[in-house]
């Protein structure tokens, strides 16, 4: 049973694996950036390729996540990083590293394996958080709720970038036939159903979430100039995504004039185990 005031020593070991973890998931995706070959010049290009600023999401989810490490050694960062996620957090980080060095290493259909991996491991850390622990303050909320909203959004984003990369064709080599096109306008209408998704998944919605793949796709849009159906489909679902963000902002300003949300017994009962 944990301590309701944890010391610095509580849970010591678990607190240094993320700490390592984290630089090691921050040098991977350092890695992509200051390698020789910078990986989102000279990738594979595909008929979904977003904007290389798209993954500038990278460096701000890395920010909240260096709060994330440092709130652990709080009580109230401990109970929800420690007692709640868990050695969830290393392994995410581990999957992530594995992915990026992959990617990067353009063994894409690997890749897309360990991308399903570390979506299935942000999506316990995800459901575990907006479940059990509702934010007290500020701080659970840029440092806990915001990072892997965040971090759930973008993994999606991902899994389809990545599936185009190691199934799609080359848009170097190959021009968008029927079958490609079909296939990006379904991953589009499957980004903005998950925007949806997320701007519903509770009163409020997760505001976050939608922004990753709002942003995204409308990098894609952006990106995208060779295919005019790809370039205005993109556009078309980025807008629709954008909606769902605005119906996310007006969520938060609702409850916010509400002062918070009430939860329910069920909610409100504490997890039992870490992992």
């Amino acid at each position: 049973m944990p301590s309701d005031t944890p010391t610095f020593a509580d849970q010591l070991l678990l607190k240094v694996v993320n700490v390592v973890v984290y630089v090691l998931f921050l040098g991977s995706n350092i890695y992509t950036i200051a390698a020789p070959n910078d990986i989102y010049y000279t990738g594979k290009e595909t008929y979904i390729t977003p904007a290389p600023w798209a993954f500038l999401i990278w460096s701000l989810i890395h920010v909240l996540l260096l709060g994330t490490i440092i709130y652990q050694f709080f009580p109230a960062g401990y109970r929800v990083i420690i007692d709640g996620i868990g050695w969830r957090l290393p392994l995410l980080g581990i999957l992530n590293a594995i992915y990026v060095n992959l990617w990067a290493s353009h063994y894409y259909v690997i890749a897309f394996i360990f991308a399903l991996f570390v979506s299935s491991a942000i999506t316990h850390i995800y459901y575990i958080v907006k479940k059990y622990h509702e934010p007290a303050s500020i701080t659970d909320e840029l440092f806990v709720h915001l990072p892997f909203s965040l971090y759930h959004g973008w993994t999606t984003v991902l899994i389809v970038l990545t599936a185009f990369e190691a199934f799609g064709v080359n848009a170097y080599t190959e021009r968008a036939g029927a079958w490609t096109k079909v296939f990006v306008f379904l991953a589009l209408f499957f980004l903005e159903g998950t925007a949806a998704a997320y701007a519903f998944s509770t009163p409020e919605g997760d505001l976050p979430a939608a922004i990753a793949i709002a942003w995204s796709m409308f990098a894609i849009f952006a990106h995208q100039r060779s295919s005019g159906f790809v370039h205005w489909s993109a556009l078309a679902f980025s807008i629709m995504a954008l909606f769902w963000v605005f119906k996310g902002v007006f969520g938060l300003t609702s409850l916010w004039r509400h002062g918070g949300v009430v939860l329910e017994d069920e909610e409100r009962a504490p997890l039992v185990g870490s992992g």
